[in-house]
């Protein structure tokens, strides 16, 4: 397999070393609007090599983007037109509907997949499963420090509650999480959000609540920061790192 990542941040350095270590990954093709730091990862794997997307997309088989919600809308549909299949982690860019619709009828036209890993946040295999019956209600919980929502608070509060959708426009940077799971449930409507500041609290946690058909769900993930970004939990990387591996290994547990 040869990859392609778009994105040298902490996940891409990340994924990065993680895939130069797996023998079935020949090549890592490696981007980033800062030059600099896509060619310091390259120096850093054995693997990787420095191009722009369009130089390497006939090269690869699959692409990750870890770069931003504007380089999948920049470069999503020109993945896909290419018949490759791609890795979103700026799950927050597909909130748009015409947009969504588009990539999915491209994917559909050219055989290809748009893998989107759960990132941060544990549960989203039961949510999916339950969605085969009926949800009545999922809630997203996600408490953080203030540091980590760009603000300064010496008390614990409440900074949004309401669905989804106005979650992500009013924080398109910290909750990835809330766009995964309303793409896997109810979707970005129906999918309640609620965003707490703690200034005391050791960690990025997320809880999940669930109710319908299937019975209940609740699952809470307590998230250590990356090492490299403090502002990115470690679980978003190994997160993208397991579906990459998903689409190398033969036994895949739904």
């Amino acid at each position: 397999m040869r990859l392609g990542i778009i994105g040298c941040g902490a996940i891409g350095r990340d994924v990065t070393h993680a895939a130069d270590k797996m023998t079935e990954i020949d090549k890592i093709y490696l981007f980033d609007i800062d030059k600099k730091a896509a060619n310091v990862l390259a120096q850093e794997a054995k693997k990787a090599v420095v191009k722009n997307v369009e130089e390497f997309l006939p090269e690869v088989d699959v692409v990750m983007e870890a770069a931003s919600q504007g380089a999948v809308v920049e470069y999503a549909e020109i993945i896909l037109q290419a018949g490759k299949d791609l890795i979103i982690l700026s799950i927050g860019s597909l909130l748009n509907d015409d947009f969504r619709k588009q990539l999915m009828a491209t994917a559909t036209e050219k055989k290809c997949k748009i893998y989107l890993p759960s990132g941060a946040v544990c549960g989203i295999d039961g949510i999916k499963a339950a969605q085969m019956a009926e949800i009545n209600q999922v809630t997203l919980v996600t408490t953080k420090a203030p540091a980590s929502l760009g603000i300064q608070t010496d008390k614990r509060q409440t900074l949004f509650d309401g669905y989804a959708r106005d979650a992500i426009l009013k924080f398109p940077k910290n909750i990835n999480v809330a766009a995964c799971l309303s793409l896997a449930g109810t979707g970005f409507d129906s999918t309640r959000v609620k965003i707490v500041v703690d200034p005391v609290t050791a960690y990025n946690s997320h809880r999940i609540l669930a109710h319908g058909k299937f019975g209940r769900l609740r699952s809470e993930m307590e998230n250590l920061p990356n090492p490299g970004n403090p502002k990115s939990s470690y679980m978003a990387s190994l997160s993208a790192i397991a579906c990459l591996r998903k689409l190398i290994e033969p036994i895949q547990i739904a």
